[in-house]
């Protein structure tokens, strides 16, 4: 890893490429500081491997809760068990409908130039996490959508499906730490989809055994306002836009407006790598300033804009803290 932050140290100099430095060294230096560090996850980055470095970043304490979409949650595990039957298909672009309609026969899902296995990833995974459903719906019980997977691969019983060194796959170190996790939006998944079609069949009588959105963002208000006891900073690392990173970021306005509470600490920190162009009103486009309007940053809280691929950023980002 230092092979990687002197790289970047001495190469990436100007533009996105320093941006880029510059963010690695403060959120260093907010960790040197006693602070930590929150990741808002959206885009396909499972799925582009990001556990070969996320993972270590959770073990090594440089990440300290997630925020994630319900698609990123899963990928990792279909990886994690299917890895050998994804197929990578990097002359995507040229893809007619009809060679789409090819793939979707061999139940081949794709994501830009990598194609999820659908019998292998995502109905191993549904055979595993439904029984856990139908058991906590028979107790009467409840659980968050990433609680049952922690159970699922605490247990073990996909160990003999592991395709991957497990040391890459983020979702075993979340687990292995009890991570805490939110994921807004979950049903927006595969197994958000097969949970809406147990219930809708009648195989889960409960729909609020899974729990939901209010759910997380009541246990993300408390996750925050146990940092707030000791004052310790809290920063706010983003890869990509939507509900992965607006949900989460919230949660300091809704504490100080809504909940009316003094003194919210504004977050301490914040990073967000993106393509997106800054224009048209979207939220994955508004640059950083924008967001003290709203009460979640601080006009001092350091602020960074990487205008790139994550997959090429965050796990150079992600080596140059793990070297600090």
């Amino acid at each position: 890893m230092a092979a990687i932050k002197d790289f970047v140290h001495h190469h990436f100099r100007h533009f996105n490429a320093a941006a880029l430095v510059d963010a690695a060294d403060a959120y260093g230096e907010l960790l040197d500081s006693g602070g930590q560090m929150f990741l808002a996850m959206a885009g396909a980055m499972s799925t582009g491997e990001l556990g070969l470095s996320l993972a270590e970043m959770i073990r090594r304490d440089k990440v300290h809760a997630i925020c994630c979409t319900g698609a990123n949650l899963e990928e990792d595990v279909f990886n994690l068990v299917a890895h050998d039957h994804y197929v990578r298909i990097p002359h995507y672009r040229d893809l007619t409908p009809a060679d789409e309609e090819a793939l979707l026969e061999r139940h081949l899902n794709r994501v830009t130039d990598t194609c999820i296995p659908e019998d292998e990833a995502i109905r191993r995974i549904e055979e595993a996490v439904l029984a856990e459903w139908r058991a906590a719906d028979r107790a009467g019980e409840s659980a968050f959508p990433h609680e049952f997977l922690y159970r699922i691969l605490r247990s073990g019983k996909l160990e003999a499906h592991y395709e991957i060194d497990p040391a890459d796959s983020w979702m075993l170190a979340a687990a292995e730490r009890d991570l805490p996790m939110f994921v807004p939006g979950w049903e927006d998944s595969s197994l958000g989809n097969v949970f809406a079609a147990h219930c809708i069949k009648g195989d889960i009588r409960n729909v609020h055994t899974v729990r939901g959105g209010i759910d997380y963002m009541m246990a993300l208000a408390d996750w925050y306002r146990a940092r707030m006891v000791d004052r310790s900073p809290v920063g706010f690392f983003q890869i990509g836009g939507g509900i992965a990173g607006d949900f989460p970021i919230c949660v300091v306005p809704m504490l100080e407006q809504d909940l009316r509470l003094d003194d919210v600490p504004r977050w301490a920190y914040f990073c967000q790598i993106s393509d997106s162009t800054t224009s048209y009103g979207s939220y994955s486009g508004a640059v950083p300033n924008e967001k003290i309007t709203w009460g979640k940053l601080a006009a001092d809280t350091p602020k960074f804009i990487i205008e790139s691929d994550a997959t090429i950023v965050a796990p150079l980002i992600f080596g140059c803290v793990l070297d600090w």
